[in-house]
């Protein structure tokens, strides 16, 4: 195993280490105010990176950087607007460079440690790399870290939308080509579709107790042949789809059944007052009277499940209310 991506690539994983090094220059060269430090998370930050295998022999990493980068606390949303906008050419420049999205997640400490339910932040704590500044053992000292299996019900659910929103908009992109589809479609599309697999398969194990750190621990824990194939191809993506969009579809349509289910039967579907008035106040209206006062994970879910058993296409108003909750 390499030290950042999965297998054996030592090609990609010093391709990955001198990025690192000089993205961290690069930022300390610009002595950007208020930011505390940068460091590597997602896929590459937990040694889980993909790579692509080329027709030629060489080879090309398939996932995102993503760098997180920490600001200092009682940070201003002027400070933060200047930190990011410090960061874009840095980014710019190294998704030009190595042809994937190099990213820069800014966040303050206040909102990592309100946000310390969520799996992107417990496997940010579980999988990471320091990049520049301080260090990220002292900028997360005050994160809980909580095992796998205690994730809310709310992650499964945000999961789902995520991945069912990603579906839709495959679809979209290949009904847009209509009989002639680019590989950058196909690309875009067998992604998404591959993302469906693991999402659904992932927010299964979260509603279950039983979600893992490692992408292979949560293969075992499932015992499913094709969330094990979508291991694999995140890994190693190939042209060809791990499945065709209708299977996708299919199984984030039973996980959606296994995670509703679960939700009613652990009281996450409750609805009170405040729920309502958290959706009043940040979306402006009371939506959908049917959920009206549910968690806003359960009402966007049931209205995305609408839509993908239907086949049909992103409400332009369910896609400002995912981009609102998530």
């Amino acid at each position: 195993m390499g030290r950042y991506v999965a297998g054996e690539a030592p090609a990609m994983d010093r391709l990955v280490e001198e990025t690192i090094r000089d993205v961290g220059a690069e930022v300390a060269a610009l002595a950007v105010p208020r930011l505390q430090g940068v460091v590597l998370g997602g896929g590459y930050g937990r040694g889980e990176g993909g790579v692509f295998d080329l027709p030629d022999g060489s080879q090309r990493l398939s996932n995102d950087l993503d760098f997180f980068a920490v600001t200092e606390k009682g940070v201003s949303a002027q400070d933060i607007r200047g930190i990011v906008d410090a960061l874009a050419p840095v980014s710019e420049k190294w998704t030009a460079k190595l042809e994937i999205d190099v990213d820069f997640v800014v966040r303050t400490p206040w909102r990592m440690r309100h946000d310390q339910e969520r799996v992107m932040i417990q496997e940010l704590m579980h999988g990471y790399f320091d990049v520049v500044g301080r260090t990220g053992e002292e900028m997360f000292a005050e994160i809980e870290r909580r095992p796998p299996s205690a994730f809310p019900w709310s992650e499964a659910a945000r999961m789902l939308m995520n991945r069912g929103v990603g579906l839709v908009l495959a679809k979209c992109k290949m009904e847009s080509v209509k009989c002639k589809v680019a590989e950058d479609v196909q690309e875009f599309v067998n992604r998404n579709v591959n993302k469906c697999v693991l999402g659904a398969g992932d927010a299964l194990l979260i509603a279950r107790g039983a979600y893992a750190w490692r992408a292979e621990d949560r293969a075992a824990a499932l015992e499913d042949g094709l969330y094990a194939a979508a291991v694999g191809w995140k890994f190693r993506p190939r042209a060809e789809s791990v499945c065709d969009w209708e299977t996708a579809r299919a199984r984030w349509l039973e996980a959606a059944e296994e995670v509703m289910a679960a939700g009613r039967r652990t009281g996450a579907l409750r609805r009170s007052l405040y729920q309502a008035a958290r959706w009043v106040v940040r979306r402006r209206t009371l939506g959908d009277w049917r959920t009206f006062g549910q968690v806003a994970a359960a009402r966007l879910l049931q209205a995305l499940t609408e839509v993908v058993r239907a086949r049909g296409t992103l409400p332009p108003s369910l896609r400002r209310d995912w981009e609102v909750f998530n």
